[in-house]
């Protein structure tokens, strides 16, 4: 279990020997915060399904977009990033989308990648439960994960701006962000965003 970050809390990418790390993997899960109904025969009917969608924004240094990768671009101009597909209902354990990073070939002139979660059908914070992002190392055999940041924050906002890796040094490091936001697709989040750079 990796590290559990609160909001704004930062961690320096590296491994335990020091190295920094190259290939990380963002993992995005959540669940439905709807109960269960009893159907019309006293059945159990299934809970209200979330979409939400898992997306990265590419900034320079200046707090400009250069990029993003989201459900309809999978990869990121520079190779860098891949998003492994759109999740429509949050159920299961584990992670429900998943962004994949290879911190080596990050664009030169990209200085933070941005994670956020949207809801593209408009639902709210208030019927998401157990939201969180970790960052796991996939340069290292058995993929540990390096930090967890959970969400306990509902409300009637429609997206979060979840973390943050930022470049620093020589290396990186990874910020739970934890900000409310309101949007349906990564377009609508660049300048809420780009507000927390």
């Amino acid at each position: 279990m990796g590290l559990s970050l609160q909001k704004g809390q930062a961690l320096s990418l590296k491994k335990n020997d020091g190295a920094a790390l190259t290939r990380v993997r963002m993992g995005l899960g959540w669940d439905s915060a709807a109960p269960t109904k009893r159907g019309f025969f006293g059945g159990l009917k299934k809970e209200a399904e979330v979409d939400l969608d898992a997306s990265a924004i590419f900034f320079d240094a200046s707090g400009k977009a250069l990029d993003n990768v989201f459900f309809n671009q999978l990869k990121s101009k520079d190779g860098s990033t891949q998003h492994t597909g759109d999740n429509l209902t949050g159920e299961g354990d584990g992670d429900d989308e998943v962004i994949l990073v290879d911190l080596s070939k990050v664009s030169p002139a990209v200085a933070q990648i941005v994670f956020v979660i949207s809801s593209y059908s408009r639902q709210t914070f208030d019927t998401v439960a157990n939201a969180f992002c970790r960052l796991v190392d996939d340069s290292t055999p058995g993929s540990p994960e390096v930090a967890r940041f959970q969400l306990t924050d509902a409300g009637t906002h429609t997206a979060m701006i979840m973390a943050k890796v930022s470049r620093e040094d020589a290396g990186w490091k990874f910020t739970a962000l934890g900000e409310r936001a309101n949007g349906r697709t990564v377009m609508d989040l660049v300048q809420p965003a780009a507000a927390t750079l």
